[in-house]
């Protein structure tokens, strides 16, 4: 490709749900611009998850801008299906999408971001940062980790559970992914389920959405100076989709506090005693996914970028999309990502003009 044709307005990078959000608003710009994927194939993240990943929620709430998510044949569609959506969604607004591109970093050059990748440099008047968070799974410091001899995976790692049948499995983390996780390893192993707190369980016929009711009333709630209201459906925020439900029938839904220490062969608790175990399964979250952006010197030390709104503080020529509350209320989510994507889209169009 030519220089110019590597030449944009706007350069995104990431192709998963943000950045064809943010695609979706920008192509009814005048704006020129190229979406950069270091996937081989359509569906971002979702494309690492295991197996039996689902939503939380029915599938018409969780749609990104523009056309709905067809129904799934379950209540709460499974990742190929999401897969399927993303795929079919790419196709129907024909985005400008290359793929794969591993960008390395982002540089400054005058008034340009230059966009560094293994296959050469894209120039952009501005930059949007939608890699997510999945290429950084978080994994707490915990002593003795590196002495276990056990396996130790991340969720982002995790595809089923046959490689645990018959063992001893620690399972640490209290949200969704740990107790959809536990849900099924607790039928091949012996599990132990490991939470800050005693987790807390929706009603049955509530499903996910009520959790980005509650974001909307938070938004809402601060923007207007008042406290939030109490939170619909209850004060639970794990989802009983219908393998937590079968887990807590089979009476596996229980949970430990943390423990103090790794041994050789298992874990040390609070009191002193201790538990042989054979693996540990970490559903312990992630870190935004910001490698490209460290020689812009604006990663602050807790892995956030300062921003208003999308647009960052030090840097006016980069928006980040797609990273949680800090970017804008439920925007790692498939319907939260919308608002976030399309004002940042007005940003950049009125910054370029």
């Amino acid at each position: 490709m030519s220089e110019q044709g590597r030449k944009h307005d706007v350069v995104v990078i990431g192709g998963g749900q943000s950045g064809l959000a943010v695609g979706y608003f920008l192509r009814r710009t005048g704006l020129s611009y190229v979406i950069l994927d270091q996937e081989a194939g359509s569906g971002g993240a979702w494309r690492h998850g295991w197996d039996t990943l689902t939503l939380f929620s029915p599938a018409k709430w969780n749609s990104l801008p523009g056309w709905p998510m067809p129904p799934s044949e379950g209540e709460f569609p499974g990742r190929d299906h999401v897969i399927d959506y993303l795929v079919r969604y790419e196709a129907r607004y024909d985005f400008p999408i290359v793929r794969p591109v591993r960008v390395e970093t982002v540089d400054r050059d005058g008034d340009e971001l230059v966009v560094r990748t293994e296959g050469g440099d894209w120039r952009a008047r501005a930059v949007v940062s939608a890699t997510g968070t999945w290429s950084q799974p978080f994994v707490p410091d915990y002593p003795g980790a590196a002495d276990f001899e056990g396996a130790q995976i991340h969720s982002a790692d995790y595809r089923g559970p046959d490689g645990f049948a018959g063992q001893t499995v620690l399972v640490v983390g209290g949200g969704n992914s740990g107790a959809q996780i536990l849900a099924e390893v607790s039928k091949v192993a012996n599990t132990l389920w490991v939470t800050l707190e005693a987790p807390t369980f929706l009603p049955d016929d509530v499903d996910g959405h009520v959790l980005f009711e509650r974001a909307t009333d938070r938004l809402h709630a601060n923007l207007e100076g008042r406290k939030p209201g109490t939170p619909k459906g209850g004060l639970g925020d794990i989802v009983m989709v219908p393998s937590v439900i079968d887990a807590r029938e089979r009476g596996v839904l229980g949970s430990v506090r943390p423990f103090e220490r790794f041994t050789g062969t298992g874990v040390v608790w609070r009191d002193g005693t201790g538990t042989r175990i054979d693996a540990v399964i970490w559903c312990t979250g992630f870190q935004p996914a910001f490698a490209p952006l460290s020689r812009l010197g604006l990663v602050e030390p807790g892995g956030r970028v300062r921003v208003e709104g999308t647009r960052s503080v030090a840097e006016p020529r980069l928006w980040l999309v797609g990273y949680g509350e800090w970017t804008g209320f439920a925007s790692a989510t498939l319907i939260g990502v919308m608002r976030g994507a399309r004002d940042t889209v007005r940003e950049i169009e009125a910054a370029l003009r």
